[in-house]
């Protein structure tokens, strides 16, 4: 291993080890370095006591935490005090056989007691010994499974995959909903985040998590798509960027609402308004405690994501686009992503060319880049001299005016003057 970039635990090894205590690194960044991947924060067992790992670091940032099992924290590092039998005894307590190597860094030495290295190579998800057992000790555990399952691009092993299914009903009750939203939001980051929302399917964990999307498996995208809309929702969210999560998990959710909007028209399966159908959806990242923040960019992002934006737009059609883009609250590049995914998630058609997306990227920025007004605080008229103009109090009648206002100046941006403003308010007439 390297810890060339860990020099907070290289100070707590070195110290554990200086004082006749054996120390190792476990976990996660074990894991990552046998996967050659950028290394996960560094965890340490040790067989020093709690107690004599507070008096050793009792100049620096100590803290106790955990009930069942608790372990201590030494400026941001986990430090677990090993059990009996040290340090096999804790490994078998953690959760898959590659998270349960441990590495001796001062002797170079690999401690791989249940195979956990065998497993990476060959893309095998299993737990430490009994597998039901890991399961009740943490449910989310078979959350993590489906994640670390996409992450190596494997499968479960077969006690494994079993005892999930024999187990998934543990997550309707008592199990903290933020867990699994932080699961979620991990695999997000992922390579191709699709692989564990098809774990999910297999393990019948995505009807516990998102049912709006898990009943949108095998539905028909219709005679547009060339995919099922689960497919549709898979390809999508694969093609956007792993560094925005909450557009990413978006795109995994956006057609979500066609299950519902589904209708046939002649002889036709069609989903008119299926962008408004966010319920259920909405639902589900309640259940999973989203913030408010996250659901109204969902939320806004599928609302969105059927807004044609063409060769042939028009600048008023682009004005219009501008504005709801603003009224969602949402930044026309994140749009602009998630219209180029939806095409390239649509195996019916070719996805867009370069020149394409050159094109609609223009027809913005025409707009952006000219003193157009797309809210309504860029308007040249305050609300204060509307009610000097017009004679009325502040109050309901302002805004009323406002909004005529602006959807004049978006049929005609050369309205936007003070001047033309003052001369539409004068026309006006408001019942007192």
């Amino acid at each position: 291993m390297h810890l060339e970039d860990k020099e907070i635990a290289k100070h707590i090894i070195a110290t554990l080890t200086d004082n006749q205590f054996k120390v190792y690194v476990v976990g996660g960044a074990v894991r990552d370095a046998m996967l050659d991947q950028p290394g996960a924060d560094v965890d340490l067992l040790t067989n020093a006591s709690l107690k004599e790992i507070r008096d050793l670091f009792s100049d620096q940032k100590v803290r106790i935490v955990g009930k069942t099992f608790p372990i201590c924290m030494v400026n941001g590092i986990e430090i677990c005090s090993g059990r009996s039998d040290f340090p096999v005894s804790d490994l078998a307590r953690r959760d898959f056989t590659f998270n349960a190597m441990a590495c001796d860094v001062k002797n170079n030495i690999i401690l791989d007691p249940f195979n956990g290295r065998d497993d990476l190579k060959k893309g095998i998800v299993r737990f430490t010994e009994d597998p039901e057992k890991r399961i009740k000790e943490d449910p989310v555990r078979m959350i993590r499974a489906c994640r670390f399952a996409a992450m190596i691009d494997g499968g479960f092993e077969k006690n494994s995959f079993e005892a999930i299914l024999a187990c998934n009903g543990m997550l309707d009750n008592g199990v903290a909903k933020e867990r699994i939203q932080a699961e979620i939001k991990k695999a997000m980051g992922l390579p191709k985040p699709s692989l564990f929302f098809e774990a999910l399917v297999k393990t019948e964990l995505l009807e516990k998590i998102f049912p709006s999307l898990e009943r949108c498996y095998g539905l028909s995208g219709g005679p547009h798509h060339g995919e099922t809309v689960f497919e549709h929702c898979m390809l999508v969210g694969d093609a956007l960027p792993s560094d925005r999560p909450m557009l990413r998990l978006s795109g995994y959710l956006h057609d979500t609402g066609k299950f519902d909007a589904a209708r046939i028209v002649e002889g036709k399966l069609t989903f008119p308004g299926h962008e408004n159908d966010y319920h259920h959806l909405a639902r589900d990242l309640e259940q999973l405690r989203f913030s408010q923040r996250d659901i109204a960019f969902i939320k806004a992002m599928t609302q969105a994501h059927m807004r044609p934006l063409t060769d042939e737009s028009t600048p008023k059609a682009v004005r219009k686009l501008l504005r709801m883009l603003d009224d969602f609250g949402l930044d026309y590049r994140d749009f602009m992503r998630m219209r180029i995914a939806d095409r390239k998630g649509n195996l019916a058609k070719p996805p867009y060319t370069v020149s394409e997306i050159r094109d609609r990227l223009n027809k913005l920025f025409e707009q952006i880049n000219t003193s157009n007004a797309f809210t309504m605080s860029d308007l040249k008229i305050t609300g204060h001299e509307i009610a000097r103009i017009l004679g009325i109090d502040p109050g309901p009648d302002i805004g009323k005016v406002k909004t005529l206002l602006f959807e004049k100046v978006i049929e005609d941006p050369r309205l936007n003057t003070e001047q033309e403003l003052k001369k539409i308010c004068s026309s006006l007439k408001i019942e007192k």
